[in-house]
């Protein structure tokens, strides 16, 4: 473990002075991975021979171009499609499909120089906030391993938090980043919609979906962000803008911040000592010179309605593509094409994601596609509106990411309502489109609290300053789950 607690410019500096290997680094990630992974369940497929040989070629590749993420094992959530290495979904449905190409943001780490060791486990198709939906197996929490990781990219934190990789790439719809760096506690970055091209990642919810670094430390985010943000011309929803250099807003300093705190995050239903640590957390702001006060955000009741409306309309559309056709598995001998439709979709996509697809389905269909799916459109316009008119006054807007800890495995999964509830605080800011980071601000019962930070749309600069900032005066992000 002690390799993976240092932060990607320190093991950056000793790979470039070649006091460690490349080989070395991917042999510490697989012990590891073999060590804990058996509790965990972070990976769905791991791949060692790849990863050993690129460790190799970047070993033995000539000159001193290496920046700061060359030679660093990173783990991929599975819905981010990998040339030759399977891509799942943690669905059944595609249990057997190998794509052909990379996701752009594969290509950009492959371009940075840092070493893919294996798909991250996930609820199937994004679709969870507790990892408990993958067909594959469940992913456990490292710091309580009968408590879920959160989700979906429940496997992403994990294996950030096991110490198996240095950082590793999820999705975001409605906070699945976000809510288990929280759970896990750990850095998750939702990037601003558009900001990270969605090329490659297998959809869920077009309008909402986000690829984002999970990290250690708000310095790695930062480094990760760097390397994976950018213009793609493949992808229609790709923001044309200027890409800053994201470490130099890791100032330390706070000071002159104002920031809003919206009532809505810190009202019923939020645990009392989480709501205490986010309280802590705002001190902590005052001492650095940061002035925050109460705001309303008065549409926040109608975010979860909105959000599985929308999502699920985009769910239902995105995924009538898999059809058991083109590729994928597909049932056994159907007597005609509408068999084959209707037992390779039954048979392929499990309970959460039928549910999504028949909610979808159900709101775009004649007759209710106004009463649902546009009024959902308007009140996320409402909603988008709440955050701009803060924005007006405030820098930042901070609350707590998730309104409990990780709950225990088993729990909820009867319970899809309740599950919905667990994305409260972060489902708002994914309809806005607006960036923010969940970053570790103490523990609850031993369980790690996270606290959200929200900016301006492709202000991700401002947001890693506040950051890095707390950060520097806390030591939450330091600890570690105690694993054997």
């Amino acid at each position: 473990m002690s390799l993976f607690n240092l932060r990607l410019s320190e093991v950056h500096n000793r790979l470039h002075h070649r006091d460690l290997s490349v080989a070395e680094l991917v042999e510490a990630s697989l012990a590891r991975i073999g060590e804990t992974d058996g509790d965990i369940g972070a990976f769905l497929t791991l791949d060692e021979a790849g990863a050993r040989a690129q460790a190799k070629a970047l070993d033995d590749a000539a000159g001193p171009e290496r920046g700061l993420l060359f030679g660093l094992p990173a783990g991929i959530k599975d819905n981010i499609v990998t040339e030759g290495l399977r891509t799942t979904c943690a669905s059944q449905f595609l249990s057997n499909y190998d794509p052909i190409y990379d996701a752009t943001v594969v290509q950009k780490l492959k371009d940075a120089q840092s070493v893919t060791v294996g798909k991250l486990n996930m609820d199937e198709f994004a679709m969870g906030g507790s990892n408990e939906n993958s067909s594959f197996h469940v992913t456990r929490n490292p710091w309580d391993k009968d408590r879920v990781p959160g989700g979906s990219s429940g496997g992403s934190a994990a294996s950030v938090a096991a110490g198996q990789v240095y950082f590793s790439l999820g999705s975001d719809t409605g906070g699945s980043i976000r809510q288990p760096a929280a759970y896990c506690g750990i850095v998750g970055l939702k990037p601003t919609y558009g900001l990270v091209s969605r090329y490659g990642l297998v959809a869920f919810a077009s309008s909402l979906d986000q690829i984002g670094p999970l990290t250690k430390n708000v310095e790695d985010a930062a480094y990760v962000l760097q390397a994976i943000a950018g213009h793609d011309p493949r992808d229609t929803t790709s923001a044309n803008v200027s890409i800053p250099d994201y470490a130099s807003a890791l100032t330390g300093d706070a000071k002159g911040l104002k920031i809003g705190v919206p009532k809505e995050y810190l009202g019923e239903g939020i645990d009392p000592q989480v709501k205490a640590r986010v309280m802590e957390a705002l001190r902590v702001f005052e001492s650095m010179g940061a002035v925050w006060e109460e705001i309303s955000l008065p549409h926040t009741d109608y975010a979860i309605a909105t959000y599985y409306l929308l999502a699920s309309s985009e769910a239902s559309s995105n995924l009538a593509r898999f059809d058991g056709v083109r590729y994928g598995v597909r049932a056994d001998n159907p007597d005609n094409l509408l068999e084959l439709y209707k037992r390779s979709r039954s048979e392929g996509f499990g309970p959460e994601v039928k549910r999504r697809i028949m909610l979808g389905t159900y709101a775009l269909s004649s007759g209710y596609y106004d009463a649902y799916y546009k009024k959902a459109q308007q009140v996320r316009t409402l909603i988008k509106r709440d955050f701009d008119q803060a924005f007006e006054k405030y820098d930042l807007i901070i609350g707590p990411t998730a309104p409990t800890t990780a709950f225990r495995i088993g729990e909820q999964v009867g319970d899809p309502l309740t599950m919905y509830l667990n994305d409260i605080c972060t489902i708002p800011v994914s309809l806005a489109g607006v960036p923010a980071i969940s970053v570790p601000c103490g523990l609850a019962d031993g369980l790690p609290v996270g606290l959200q930070i929200i900016g301006k749309p492709f202000d991700e600069s401002t947001v890693l300053r506040a950051a890095h900032a707390y950060e520097g005066q806390t030591e939450h992000h330091q600890l570690r789950p105690a694993l054997t």
